[in-house]
């Protein structure tokens, strides 16, 4: 199907820059460790010593190794009494210092007589020996992630502080799938989302429920065309303004930017495969900055073959990793079945005409 498009197209570099123009990181909040998860970690607390003191890191009797030498199965050695038992995560008792098993004692009565020698440490967790004094509640910048939270929650705290731009989703009508996976996808990278349904694809509907007081960036999806049934756009310009719509930039040459007030707007593609380069492209980087979130890593690998590309249109390529190489899978348009597949994604710029096998490329992760 021949795909209209608008009469003239902005490059990829030009419509991203005037997107992040004057966009500023969001500030910090706290949030319940429950909802951190992936959200981007600002002035993370640091967290006390755990354990706080020396635990029993198994089941069994608590000693001093300096009591114990010489002591074995062939030559038992008397103990003054029947040492303490403890169960893993108890208090080590003064004066212990190692845990031995349940058969390197024998007790009978008030008598009791070790089996083995101990080393100091054995069968104990010592103090700070899991989480040191000190340390940060997850990485300044970065995600916070499982262990993130794990650390925080063994040491008592219950809220994070982290950056979570408020995202506002407008769908048109017959972009529900596709809305979907981008409010997935942004959730994924730590913000906080919340989707708006447009009652009809036409411009009073849509600019109806364009409203930015009280997010930090809106996204459209579907009707960003020039087809009959396209409204997006012009209902965008009738509430705020339009910055560049039609953009070098395949897939997802119809997706647009713009403003409503200060909040940067994207309107993304309805198409599955057109609105996940333009959400790769341009949403990606935006939430980076609003949230402040360090560099994301890349993956360098060569190409396990080609990849052409049309100089004058960025293009972005779909990749697996197969073999210490990345195996391009789409370029330009994307099946469904190839984005399910693909672990990674490449960005050739517009003066490009691709790569050649075996070229070593800097590939940006799908999934960290």
């Amino acid at each position: 199907m021949t795909q209209h498009l608008p009469p003239s197209l902005t490059p990829l570099e030009t419509a991203l820059a005037a997107l992040l123009r004057g966009v500023d990181p969001v500030a910090p909040v706290e949030v319940p460790c429950a909802e951190a998860i992936g959200c981007i970690a600002a002035g993370p607390p640091l967290l006390a010593a755990y354990p706080s003191r020396d635990i029993a890191a198994a089941d069994g009797w608590a000693l001093s190794a300096n009591d114990l030498v010489g002591a074995s199965s062939y030559s038992p050695l008397p103990l003054t009494g029947v040492p303490v038992w403890v169960e893993a995560g108890d208090t080590m008792p003064a004066g212990s210092d190692c845990v031995l098993d349940a058969d390197a004692v024998e007790v009978s009565g008030p008598l009791a007589q070790v089996l083995a020698e101990g080393v100091p440490g054995q069968g104990v967790r010592r103090a700070g020996s899991d989480i040191a004094n000190g340390t940060p509640a997850g990485a300044e910048g970065h995600p916070v992630g499982a262990a993130d939270l794990l650390m925080a929650r063994v040491t008592g705290l219950e809220k994070l502080g982290v950056r979570r731009p408020r995202l506002h989703i407008v769908n048109v009508p017959g972009a529900t799938a596709t809305m979907h996976m981008v409010a997935g996808l942004t959730r994924a990278a730590g913000l906080d989302v919340e989707t708006r349904q447009a009652r009809a694809r036409d411009e009073a509907s849509i600019a109806d429920v364009l409203d930015a007081s009280s997010c930090d960036l809106l996204l459209m999806i579907g009707g960003s065309g020039v087809g009959r049934q396209d409204a997006a756009i012009t209902a965008l310009a009738r509430r705020g303004a339009v910055l560049a719509h039609g953009l070098a930039l395949q897939p997802g040459r119809t997706a647009a930017v713009g403003r409503l007030g200060q909040v940067p707007v994207v309107a993304l593609p309805g198409s599955p495969d057109h609105a996940l380069a333009a959400w790769l492209a341009l949403v990606l980087p935006l939430a980076d900055r609003l949230s402040a979130r360090r560099p994301r890593r890349r993956v360098t690998l060569p190409l396990a073959r080609k990849v052409a590309s049309d100089v004058g249109i960025a293009e972005i390529a779909l990749l697996a990793g197969e073999h210490r190489a990345w195996m391009p899978l789409a370029v330009g348009e994307w099946p469904l079945q190839a984005i399910a597949r693909a672990d990674a994604w490449l960005l050739i710029p517009a003066s490009h005409e691709g790569s050649a096998a075996g070229m070593p490329v800097d590939a940006h992760l799908l999934r960290e």
